[in-house]
């Protein structure tokens, strides 16, 4: 087991935070997600690649610092807006 602290951005709110948890504790050997709002960190402790998280994260919207655009943006109010409603 590895824990994996990913620098993300686009986290605004709890939405934000239940889409990511929910997705990556779907991916196999991914055991536990902590996120910190304020620093936009993502702790992942998995068995899993961390590229194969750093791609779901950024397909969600939330893209590793520095690698954010228009589209990952958008992307990003889509999954805060299901997390708010699961």
């Amino acid at each position: 087991m590895i824990s994996h602290s990913i620098e993300v951005e686009n986290i605004k709110c709890g939405g934000c935070m239940n889409s990511i948890k929910t997705a990556l504790l779907k991916i196999a050997g991914v055991q536990n997600v902590s996120i910190d709002k304020d620093t936009e960190t993502v702790t992942i402790d998995s068995t899993t690649d961390k590229n194969i998280l750093v791609q779901e994260l950024s397909k969600l919207g939330y893209p590793e610092k520095g690698k954010n655009n228009l589209m990952k943006k958008a992307k990003s109010y889509v999954s805060c807006a299901i997390g708010k409603m699961n």
